[in-house]
């Protein structure tokens, strides 16, 4: 249906201290309205709620604020709603920090959808950004992305109709090729395969060899009169069927620019161990079908590790049959849901959750790709919807408002002091161990907001029993509890930097993630960790691209072009003797700005392709000019 009103905005900067947003709201209906709110969803939050003209502040959830005009308004058919609102947390510097959705409640309590446009700049043209990639140019004519180890190939002038296993080729070759195919057709349906399973005219043979020196992804491709592909185990079997279809795709699609091989050899290993890929589904809801997509483009790219963030402030996306409601009250945002709308949601109730059918599918999916999956339940903090579905695992003796995580949720945190968290814990775990073979859980133990829990009675006699001081002992005293929980189960803890605040963990067999910044990847190794580098400066692909004012995208981690998360290198100064606890590297997808396929699609590529030239290709081995010309091939969401 369309919306009967549309909500316009502006942001002014010209107001101190973070400057404004003027507003319009146009009646577009044939109703004259009176005794109405409108609501907005917004990642720049209102801090003064009395920093408003011309309307009159009615409540704030984080992201959600709500205002009506003044009493006595009227808004006739045609006519506009003119209001302003100030006192922000913080400057907006992108179209995108304005309004991601709206909705209007009429006198009679009906809601009503509200169309919202781009937040426009005051005062100055909202620029579009520059191109992201330049043009870029090939020293090689083959299509490798990521660059292989050692490429010594000589181009040739025909190219395959396709590649077919050697006739007798053992069963588990034949079935690693019927795998790349049904990949390659999922990714590309449109363009011709690259593989067949029996020859035909104008096709060639491979001729599968195992090698047990070889490591598990390591592979070689010889090619000559015929081509043989050489590979300590399956894994290293499908990264060079891939390898193979990536060259063929394109030799046959731009045969200006590119060849397949006619003779040599690609001698190819992964740098890192742990190339990974994190997907916050929480934000926004994916449906199994674009994770499912997701993970063939990991495989495609030779990432091997899908970080499955399921839960947080905005949503349980993970089903536990022990308790129902963290996926139907813990997952429904609505104007009258317990949950407040969020983050693009409007008038009509919004939810999505994986069922564990759901899981086993996207598992089993993955495993067949070689990509490990790895999931995250987000604790102690980041538990809003949690504790809304579960209230009896809050104190109800602390106060409502006692302090507020950096995204404006009030009181978000899973209780320390509170007994029955730990049996719910338990409950969840075992779940999730029979779900996921990974021998990790992510427990996430980000963004605790300094000063959680202190009004709590119940958390003070836990930190007057155990000797405790402040909120961060606290929650390495929390944590340790879930580690043993984990260790009981044959799990190991993997998390987010702070897990090594207030003391940590045991960091034997540890994984943490460095998202902070750089620097805390070395504290992290000097204290015995295993550590994935992850910097919001360089591989957060909800950061913008671009200065600009119409480049979508976060910016609390500065600006982050292709360039920049292309030319950044994790181990960087990280010392000699540190490196083997250097695991890997991995991309984070954060879905706060995810409102459509498109902002998927221009936020996360090509970018994530850099993060996996970067996870994959030894440094010498990458090239900027050469990337720019092979990253717009790969496959979007």
């Amino acid at each position: 249906m369309t919306p009967s009103f549309r909500l316009e905005s502006t942001w002014d900067a010209s107001e101190a201290p973070n400057g404004r947003f003027d507003f319009a709201l146009v009646n577009l209906g044939v109703e004259t309205l009176e005794r109405f709110q409108v609501a907005y969803t917004a990642l720049t939050r209102v801090i003064d709620r009395a920093a408003c003209r011309n309307a009159r502040f009615v409540e704030r959830d984080a992201n959600y604020h709500a205002y009506a005009p003044p009493e006595g308004f009227r808004l006739a058919p045609g006519e506009t709603w003119r209001f302003s609102v100030g006192g922000l947390h913080r400057p907006a510097r992108h179209r995108t920090d304005g309004p991601k959705s709206a909705y209007l409640t009429d006198a009679a309590g009906r809601h009503h959808a509200v169309a919202v446009a781009d937040c426009m700049l005051a005062g100055a043209p909202s620029e579009l950004p520059p191109p992201r990639l330049p043009q870029g140019h090939l020293d090689q004519p083959f299509a490798l992305l990521p660059w292989p180890r050692r490429v010594a190939l000589q181009p040739g002038e025909a190219v395959p109709v396709a590649l077919h296993p050697e006739e007798g080729s053992a069963a588990q070759d034949v079935l690693a090729v019927d795998a790349a195919l049904a990949l390659f057709q999922r990714l590309f349906p449109v363009d011709h395969v690259p593989f067949r399973l029996v020859p035909a005219p104008g096709t060639r043979a491979i001729r599968f060899q195992t090698e047990a020196s070889m490591g598990a992804e390591a592979y070689a491709v010889e090619f000559g009169d015929a081509i043989v592909v050489r590979s300590g185990g399956s894994a290293g079997r499908q990264h060079a069927l891939v390898s193979l279809a990536q060259m063929l795709r394109a030799a046959r699609a731009d045969r200006e620019r590119f060849r397949f091989p006619a003779s040599g050899v690609i001698e190819d290993a992964p740098r890192y161990g742990w190339r990974g890929c994190h997907l916050d589904v929480s934000r926004q809801f994916y449906p199994v079908a674009d994770v499912l997509r997701l993970v063939d483009i990991m495989a495609w790219a030779k990432l091997d590790v899908l970080h499955w963030h399921l839960t947080d402030d905005e949503a349980w996306r993970l089903e536990i049959r022990a308790y129902p409601e963290l996926t139907t009250t813990g997952v429904l945002r609505g104007p009258d849901e317990p949950l407040k709308p969020q983050l693009g949601n409007g008038a009509e109730p919004v939810g999505g959750f994986y069922s564990q059918d759901d899981v086993r599918r996207v598992v089993a999916h993955a495993a067949a790709l070689h990509v490990e999956v790895v999931p995250e339940i987000d604790i102690p903090g980041h538990n809003a919807a949690t504790l809304v579905a579960l209230p009896d695992l809050t104190d109800g003796q602390e106060a409502p408002e006692s302090y507020h995580s950096v995204q404006g949720y009030p009181n978000n945190a899973l209780n320390p002091g509170i007994e029955a968290t730990y049996p719910f814990l338990e409950t969840v775990l075992d779940e999730m161990a029979e779900l996921f073979p990974s021998r990790y859980v992510h427990v996430g133990g980000d963004e605790v907001a300094d000063g959680a829990w202190l009004a709590s009675p119940k958390a003070k006699e836990v930190m007057a029993r155990a000797g405790l001081s402040g909120t961060f002992e606290l929650q390495s005293w929390f944590l340790a509890r879930v580690q043993a929980m984990l260790q009981a189960r044959g799990k190991q803890l993997a998390g987010w930097n702070e897990v090594a605040h207030g003391g940590g963990v045991d960091p034997a067999g540890t994984l943490l993630m460095a998202w902070e910044k750089p620097e805390v990847g070395i504290e992290l190794a000097r204290a015995g960790y295993d550590v994935v580098m992850t910097p919001g400066q360089a591989y957060y692909l909800d950061m913008v691209q671009d200065e600009a004012w119409q480049e979508p995208g976060a910016s609390w981690a500065g600006t982050v072009p292709p360039a920049h998360t292309y030319g950044y290198e994790a181990e960087g100064d990280l010392p000699e003797e540190l490196r083997d606890r250097l695991k890997g590297i991995q991309a984070c997808i954060w879905s706060e700005h995810f409102l459509n396929r498109d902002y998927f699609n221009h936020l996360v590529f090509p970018r994530l392709y850099a993060i996996a030239e970067s996870a994959w290709s030894p440094r010498e081995n990458k090239s900027w000019d050469r990337f720019c010309t092979l990253a717009p091939l790969g496959p979007k969401l």
